[in-house]
């Protein structure tokens, strides 16, 4: 009966350790997404996609970012802008960057599963311009 009371007694404690540790951290994952938030509202920053992303993936996020209504996707399309480099890494990094910058340029808005990356560095090349 005493080793059932310790028993009993020991389950809330631990119950709670567990739950404060569980709080801090997502307090520390939480706080973490603000700050490269609030970096990424003070310098420029792009979303790409990661090249060694398969192609089936990137076609996934073409799709993806192609049903949001404010993503043109005629800029990747034979004739536009962004067409060349004619390669999926590079089609894909258009319209994934116009998604991230549309839903308002938050990390997790350049997540794709893994499939992205946010930079620093200008990705435009020849006549296609990636927005700021």
């Amino acid at each position: 009966m005493a080793a059932t009371r310790k028993s009993i007694t020991f389950l809330p404690i631990a119950v709670a350790i567990l739950l404060s540790v569980t709080a801090c951290i997502d307090s520390r994952t939480f706080d973490n997404e603000r700050k490269l938030h609030e970096a990424n509202e003070t310098s420029t920053t792009w979303c790409i996609a990661k090249p060694s992303t398969d192609n089936d993936r990137l076609h996934h996020n073409i799709d993806y970012s192609c049903r949001h209504s404010r993503v043109n996707c005629e800029l990747i399309q034979l004739g536009g802008s962004c067409f060349q480099p004619d390669n999926t890494v590079s089609h894909a990094s258009v319209v994934m960057n116009l998604y991230y910058k549309a839903a308002g340029k938050h990390p997790w808005d350049c997540h794709f599963n893994g499939s992205a990356i946010i930079v620093t560095a200008d990705p435009s090349i020849g006549n296609c311009i990636y927005p700021e």
